[in-house]
């Protein structure tokens, strides 16, 4: 499951939320700790899909994972309190993601874009997977 793209064949969707941004307290630096700062979270979601291979299922989202509350969830995570490192906010979102028994893996990164000058970005990404 290392590429995160629909695949009828296992019943699988992908469900994705791009560029969420969030002012968060991250990183080990004394700035870091007494400000939040700007962090940008993407989560791709590979999501048991009922209607696969060749149906079309009900048009309710109860059948489906909610990407608004999976954005919900991922600024909650981030913005309660003070997290050290990129690397534990993103498995905490990730943890947080497989809650809901439909997501089979998640792949999670968080970008701190204004922690270096002149660079685009810094961060990392994770993936975990339903055991």
């Amino acid at each position: 499951m290392t590429a995160y793209i629909p695949d009828a064949a296992r019943g699988l969707r992908r469900v994705f939320v791009r560029d969420l941004t969030v002012q968060a307290r991250l990183g080990i630096f004394p700035k870091e700790v007494a400000a939040p700062q700007r962090v940008v979270i993407g989560i791709e979601l590979l999501v048991t899909d009922d209607a696969a291979p060749a149906g079309v299922g009900p048009d309710r989202l109860e059948r489906v994972v909610d990407y608004g509350a999976v954005a919900n969830r991922a600024r909650e995570v981030a913005t309660s309190g003070h997290t050290r490192l990129a690397e534990t906010l993103a498995e905490r979102i990730a943890v947080a993601c497989l809650e809901d028994p439909r997501v089979q893996a998640v792949r999670v990164t968080v970008e701190k874009p204004d922690i270096i000058p002149q660079v685009g970005a810094v961060g990392v990404s994770v993936e975990r997977r339903r055991g």
